[in-house]
This record gives C-alpha cells, sequence and structure tokens, in this order.
C-alpha cells in the first residue's frame, strides 16, 4: 500500500520556484519524497554519486545558507592506508530558481597520486508533486542526449542537464549515467560540476526578486537561541519568496516545502503579518496579489464568493483521495478573507504608503461584505462552513484535517461549522475594517462597529463550555448550532481580538498554561484530557509553531506575558533541537517524557509561518504597538524580560529604522526611529 513519504530526516534546499530533497547523506535516491522540483514537478528522481563502484560515506551535511547544502564524504575505496581520512568529497548542491546546481570537489591529502572514478546516476520521472505525495512512484522517462546534455521533455516541462567534461553514458536512457575521471597528486583538489534547469511555461508562480524585501535585523540577546532561530527563519523565508502569474509585480512567500510550494491565502497572509516589523512591502504584495483574484461570483464548484479571499493556487486539480478534488483556483477557507483585512489595518498601523493602503480599500469593502452575507451563510451572526460540492475541504478553518474538529469523546462534529477562532478574525477584520474606512473618509464605520459588537455579544453565550476545572470557549458550533466542547488551541487566537472580555482572557490564558495544554515544547493542538488526542495527530495533539506563536503574541497582548513566556520558552527548546529550523509541526509529547524534541516525520520545512514565528518571539515581548498614521509608537516591554537583555537594530518603521533595548528587568534602555511618531513609553 502507497504510504505519504516522510520527510524529517531528509536534507532539503530550496529558492522558490525549485527545490531539492535528498538524503541525509546527499543522495538522491529514487524513493519517497527525495528528487529535484520546480513548482509542483518533480523534474528530477534520482542522483546517485559512486565513487569507483562505491558510495561515498558521508561524515556531516546541512544547510550552508540559503537555498545551498553540502555533504562531507570519505572515499576510503581510493584512500590510502592507515586511520586517518586523507581522500574526501564535499558535494555543494546550490538550489536556484528554475535550476540545481552540484559542485563536486574531491581531496587528496595522501602521499600519493590517488585516481577517482566519478559516477552520478540519474532519472527523471516528471511526476506531478500530488501522486508522490501519495507514495506514488513515478516511471523513469527516457532522456536524449548531445554531447555533455542531457534533455527530458514531459508534459509542460523540458529539463536539461549540463554536466562539466563529464562523459555521459545513456546505454540505458531511463538510467543515464555521468562519469568523470580525477586524477590527484598530493594536496590537490579536483572539482567538477553539473547543472539542471528546468522550463515549465504554464506554471501559475514565478521566482521571487533577488534579494528579499524585507530588512534583516541585528539583534543581540542574552538568549543566544533567540537569535539563531531568527536567523534561520529570516534565511529559509528569503527562499519561499514568489510571485504570482496572474500578479507579476508583487511579491508573496509560499506556503511551505515540498507540498506547499504556493500561494496560500491563510498560510501567506499570516507569514506577512508576522514579519509586519521589518518592513511593510512584504504585506502590500500579498495583499495585492490576493485582491488580484479576490472573488467576484458564487461558483460551489471553486468555493468562490463575492469579496472571499482565495485558498490555494496550483496549476493542475489536486486530487486529495477519498473523492476530494480540489481546482486549480480553490477558496474552501473561511478565515482568509478577514485575515486579510486584519492585515491591510495592521499594515496601514506599520505604515504602509498612504496611497497604497487607499488603492486596496475597495478589496476590503468587499471582504467585509463577504462575513456578512456569503460567510454567515444562515444568518445567525457567525461565520461558517461547508463543502456544497462533497468534493472540496471539509474543514476549512487552519485545522483543515478531516477529524480536526471533534467533541471531547472522538465524535467528528457535523456542519456546517462555525470555528470560535474565525470569530475572533472576524471581529477584529470588523473593527479594523471601521477604522480604514472613517480614516479614509469612506461610509460604513459605523455599521462594522455595530456588527462587532453584535458578534461580541452574541459569542460568549453560543460558545462557552464548562468542565470541572471552569469554563473555556468550545472549538466550534456544529450543525445544530451545539458549542463542540474539546479543549484546543483554537481558543488562543482569540485573545487580543476584542471579541473577549478581560475577564474571559485571564480564563483563556489559565487554561492554556495547564499541563494538559502546554506541552513544554509549545501549545498542543489539543487538550491530553480529549479521547481524540495522541500526540502525533495533525491537529489533534501535536504542537503547530504558528500556532504557539499567534498565541505568544495574543497572550502578551491580553496581559498574561507569563504564560506566554513559558510556551516561547518552548519553542526554544525544540527549536535548538532541530538545528532552529522549527518545522510545520512536531509531536506533543510532554518535554522531559522524550530524549529530545520528538518530530512528526510528514511536517513541511521550511514552511512560512513557522519561519516567520521567530519574528513573533523577537517582538512580542518588546511591547510594540504602532500607529503611523497618528504619528506614535507605543513600547512597553515585559518585565522581566523573557529572554534576558535584548537589542534590536534595523526593525522598520514606516519605511525608517527602528531600534529598541530592554534590560534584563525588562527595563526599556534605547529605542530610537527616524520616523515621523512620538514616543510613548514608560
Amino acid at each position: 500500500m502507497p504510504l505519504q513519504p516522510l520527510l524529517h530526516d531528509l536534507l532539503v534546499a530550496t529558492m522558490a520556484p525549485t527545490q531539492a530533497w535528498s538524503g541525509a547523506d546527499g543522495q538522491v535516491r529514487a524513493a519517497g519524497a527525495q528528487g529535484f522540483y520546480d513548482g509542483d514537478v518533480r523534474v528530477l528522481s534520482r542522483a546517485v554519486l559512486t565513487v569507483d563502484g562505491a558510495e561515498p560515506e558521508a561524515i556531516g551535511a546541512g544547510p550552508a545558507g540559503p537555498g545551498v547544502v553540502e555533504a562531507v564524504s570519505l572515499l576510503r575505496t581510493v584512500d590510502g592506508p592507515g586511520a586517518d581520512p586523507t581522500v574526501r568529497l564535499r558535494r555543494r548542491r546550490t538550489v536556484v530558481p528554475g535550476g540545481v546546481e552540484e559542485r563536486l570537489a574531491v581531496a587528496n591529502a595522501t602521499d600519493g597520486v590517488v585516481v577517482v572514478p566519478l559516477e552520478v546516476a540519474l532519472a527523471a520521472d516528471l511526476a506531478p508533486m500530488e501522486p508522490v505525495k501519495a507514495g506514488h512512484a513515478g516511471a523513469p522517462q527516457a532522456a536524449t542526449a548531445q554531447g555533455d546534455v542531457l534533455t527530458w521533455h514531459g508534459d509542460g516541462v523540458d529539463v536539461v542537464v549540463r554536466a562539466d567534461a563529464a562523459d555521459v553514458d545513456l546505454t540505458d536512457p531511463t538510467a543515464p549515467v555521468l562519469r568523470w575521471r580525477l586524477e590527484l597528486r598530493p594536496g590537490e583538489t579536483a572539482t567538477v560540476e553539473w547543472t539542471l534547469t528546468a522550463d515549465r511555461a504554464e506554471s501559475p508562480v514565478l521566482p521571487g526578486p533577488p534579494t528579499a524585501t524585507w530588512s534583516t535585523p541585528h539583534v543581540r540577546a542574552d538568549d543566544r537561541r533567540l537569535t539563531a532561530l531568527l536567523h534561520r527563519g529570516l534565511e529559509d523565508l528569503a527562499t519561499l519568496r514568489m510571485r504570482a502569474r496572474f500578479a507579476p509585480d508583487d511579491v508573496f512567500v509560499a506556503a511551505g516545502a515540498p507540498w506547499f510550494f504556493t500561494l496560500f491565502g491563510r498560510d501567506s497572509l499570516w507569514a506577512a503579518r508576522m514579519l509586519l516589523p521589518l518592513g511593510t512591502e512584504l504585506a502590500a504584495g500579498t495583499l495585492r496579489t490576493l485582491a488580484a483574484r479576490q472573488g467576484t461570483t458564487v461558483d460551489p464548484g471553486t468555493a468562490e464568493q463575492p469579496g472571499k479571499i482565495l485558498h490555494e493556487v496550483r496549476s493542475t486539480e489536486l486530487d486529495l483521495g477519498d473523492g476530494a478534488v480540489l481546482p486549480p483556483l480553490y477558496y474552501g477557507t473561511v478565515d482568509a478573507t478577514p485575515l486579510w483585512v486584519c492585515l491591510l489595518h495592521d499594515a496601514w498601523r506599520w505604515g504602509m504608503p498612504t496611497d497604497e493602503v487607499e488603492a486596496l480599500l475597495p478589496a476590503a469593502e468587499a471582504a467585509l461584505g463577504w462575513m456578512a452575507e456569503h460567510g454567515d451563510a444562515d444568518g445567525d451572526g457567525f461565520l461558517e462552513y461547508l463543502d456544497e460540492t462533497g468534493r472540496g475541504l471539509a474543514n476549512q478553518g487552519w485545522k483543515d484535517s478531516g477529524d480536526s474538529v471533534q467533541w471531547r469523546d472522538g465524535t467528528l462534529a457535523t456542519g456546517p461549522i462555525a470555528l470560535c477562532e474565525v470569530q475572533g478574525y472576524a471581529h477584529e477584520a470588523a473593527v479594523a475594517g471601521a477604522a480604514l474606512l472613517e480614516a479614509f473618509g469612506r461610509p460604513g464605520a459605523e455599521r462594522w462597529r455595530a456588527w462587532a459588537e453584535g458578534l461580541r455579544e452574541r459569542f460568549r453565550d453560543a460558545f462557552w463550555v464548562q468542565d470541572d476545572d471552569g469554563g473555556y470557549p468550545a472549538i466550534a458550533l456544529d450543525a445544530d448550532k451545539k458549542a463542540v466542547d474539546t479543549l484546543t488551541s483554537n481558543i488562543g487566537h482569540l485573545l487580543g481580538t476584542g471579541l473577549l472580555s478581560a475577564a474571559d482572557e485571564a480564563q483563556v490564558a489559565r487554561r492554556l498554561a495547564s499541563p494538559e495544554m502546554d506541552s513544554g515544547y509549545g501549545l498542543r493542538t489539543m487538550a491530553t484530557s480529549s479521547d481524540g488526542y495522541w500526540p502525533l495527530r495533525y491537529h489533534g495533539g501535536s504542537v503547530w509553531t504558528h500556532d504557539t506563536a499567534i498565541v505568544v503574541a495574543g497572550l502578551v497582548r491580553a496581559g498574561h506575558p507569563d504564560v506566554a513566556a513559558s510556551l516561547a520558552e518552548g519553542l526554544l527548546a525544540a527549536a535548538a533541537d532541530v538545528d532552529y529550523r522549527l518545522p510545520e509541526l512536531y509531536s506533543g509529547d510532554a518535554r522531559g517524557s522524550v530524549p529530545a524534541m520528538v518530530p512528526y516525520p510528514a511536517a513541511c520545512r521550511p514552511q512560512a509561518w513557522a519561519a516567520a514565528s521567530s519574528v513573533v518571539l523577537l517582538t512580542a515581548f518588546l511591547g510594540l504597538d504602532p500607529d503611523v498614521p497618528a504619528g506614535r509608537l507605543a513600547v512597553r516591554p515585559t518585565a522581566p524580560a523573557p529572554f534576558g537583555a535584548l537589542e534590536v537594530h534595523g526593525l522598520r518603521l514606516g519605511g525608517a529604522d527602528l531600534s529598541v533595548a530592554v534590560g534584563g528587568d525588562g527595563a526599556l534602555t534605547h529605542v530610537r526611529t527616524s520616523a515621523p511618531v512620538r514616543l510613548d513609553v514608560p
């Protein structure tokens, strides 16, 4: 039976829209998810290196910069006698948009001449991404050769491999071999290279610009884990930058590698929101890209509705199995639309240029209209979703797996589903939208404030449930408007949205701080007290990096920095166990009950909102509250400072530099900006 490939122990390099996955030793074997991909096509499925007929023995491998990995191996079949390894190979792989370059450098430290016969055996199955994800292997396709150039032609893709002075063996066209014979004198290093390029004219996504559109801050922190996490996170985000073919002038970040290397409404919005302290350019690009395909009509097949923000973009239909087939342009998300409005508002407050904000206000008005009309299909005052076709996503919040919305006894809730956190997003969007409309002299502000207040008044009566430990918001309302009573991380997303009273926020914070939710490595998606809990269940007990980071920021805004600090410490502890590349999700096993953080083996990495969570941890406890349109910046650091003394230079506010420093006691020691704002500090 085909099984989804595991990813946790693979070596990956990305530079959107291209990515390379290999074994931990750098070998690309025709197995699982290994291969080179361009967009959603695997353009090379095998690249196995041998020396004198034997595979090199890897002794070290890992990332070597954005889009680069390197493996260091021993060549003991050609080595000299003795215990010291004296012939070694460095295999450096560089991923660029549309291609992969490999540099093979052999160094000789023996006292004699060594002959090194190098071979790289290739194959290309040109398989679409989704069958690979489902565990299916494609059949190797035949290549043609002209000199040291190999070519594969597939459906909509052309692949070319150029080998530096190699002999090309095409005895089997489906398994070509590149050969070099190197002769090295003592102390000599010899290098050969081969490159792959892929041309996909119909891809819906394009590479981003050569450099990132956000700043890279300089950080000094007593807790060096924070600086390591930020460095890795920003490096990874730089490799996820993309443009949509339908909006080629704007940049967004892809959701994650390998399966979601494209535009995702919710994921791209959250990542851009998390990066606002580094500049508004990514937010502006993401907003404009999504506005370019904002819904205009009612189409159950694509889940499009007027004003709605899309869920994802693909080049072809996406077959998820069990009868679920998503169209290339799919709108099946209930939260991206209010999150779009929230991002526009926050970017405006961080100093996004006024004319750029104003140009997007018609899209904001349409998004707000969707919330009150199509988002609330039954008129009960809550946003809900239901897949009308039977072929789309059954769950359309960020926890979109089929079993993510369940009762405490493990039974599944039936739709339409009204998720708790979506009501928080909607309340925040309505208040934010009202502020934007009022500031720009457009009608509707009072309507949306009244709509938000009505939602706030209804929410507690409908969603609040009780157990032996007190009250908390249910994860959702089901088709019968009954509150689904599982305790989940979703409730943390309500903090700071304005939907809850201060007393209710305190109760939520208390429940999140409990050992059944705080794993010590971050926030579990579901409480251990639920019958459906399992530490390796996708949305039912695992820890998601971005989920914990969002809740950390909400806890700080709501006045509960102690709980936030505990969850932040958990993320840093997990990051230290995975060389500071936090994956999409990982196990909810309690810290101390396992030797180290346990991976979720199919998790994406790098992943945009996981990588962007590093910026949330950096800035949340600084207490930054910008309002560039009003000419104000409030700074209220957490005391004591969770990471000790912290100094940050190179944040951005209204296009200007912002630097902030706090002592270990949380006292503000420095704040400076050239932005036209007055400082509101303790």
